[in-house]
């Protein structure tokens, strides 16, 4: 293994654990991480149709059916015509999913901040906080 593939490695598995660290933080019993998506997604970018949400997450259409129709019986989205298209349907976040998802990202946000406050010294967490914009220069890299 070179030093770049085992760099990626390293990166690759780093994240994963973090991730499910992160995740470890939301209670029992709330949204499953797809829902979380598909409500991130709709509060990041306005109303989307199940298609355009479906293509965003790499889901079929089917699958992201079965998501969005228990967040819309929940009433955390809501359903409404296209105004440029009468044949399609746009969901949209309601003010309940937007308090839900926010609260979520603040409650995961603080416990990274506290980790990393009692964890690392201040020039780690300058140091972090380069890497995450590498990262995400790197999340925008297509294939």
């Amino acid at each position: 293994m070179n030093s770049s593939d085992a760099a990626a490695h390293e990166i690759r598995s780093s994240l994963f654990r973090l991730v499910r660290r992160l995740r470890q933080e939301r209670p029992e019993g709330e949204l499953s991480y797809s829902q979380l998506n598909v409500l991130g997604w709709l509060e990041r970018e306005g109303p989307m149709t199940n298609a355009d949400l479906a293509a965003a997450e790499r889901v079929t259409p089917q699958t992201m059916m079965r998501a969005t129709a228990d967040l819309v019986a929940t009433e955390l989205i809501s359903r409404a015509d296209n105004p440029t298209d009468r044949r399609q349907v746009l969901l949209k976040i309601t003010a309940a999913g937007t308090t839900l998802v926010r609260e979520d990202r603040r409650r995961r946000d603080t416990f990274l901040a506290q980790a990393m406050a009692s964890t690392l010294t201040p020039t780690e967490r300058e140091l972090l906080r380069l890497a995450a914009g590498l990262m995400d220069k790197l999340s925008e890299v297509q294939e």
